[in-house]
């Protein structure tokens, strides 16, 4: 992992399109920017640890044996 020291309105690149603002320090928040292309999916880490939970416990309860039959002329 790598740790960086950055002062308010100083900046990081990632890659070579990419740039991470630190805006404002303030008490126990500090305030970024992120500056990227569209396609770049940004997501804070607590909501995907949260996505992935819920797509855990949703594989785990899926049980075919309890799907409704399907009936008709063509199924048997």
């Amino acid at each position: 992992m790598l740790v960086l020291s950055r002062k308010a309105k100083q900046s990081f690149l990632l890659g070579d399109n990419i740039e991470i603002t630190v805006l404002e320090i303030g008490g126990e928040k500090v305030k970024i920017a992120i500056d990227a292309p569209k396609e770049v999916s940004i997501l804070r880490k607590e909501l995907a640890e949260t996505k992935q939970t819920n797509l855990d416990a949703a594989a785990g309860s899926f049980d075919p044996a309890k799907l409704p039959k399907l009936k008709g002329p063509n199924l048997k």
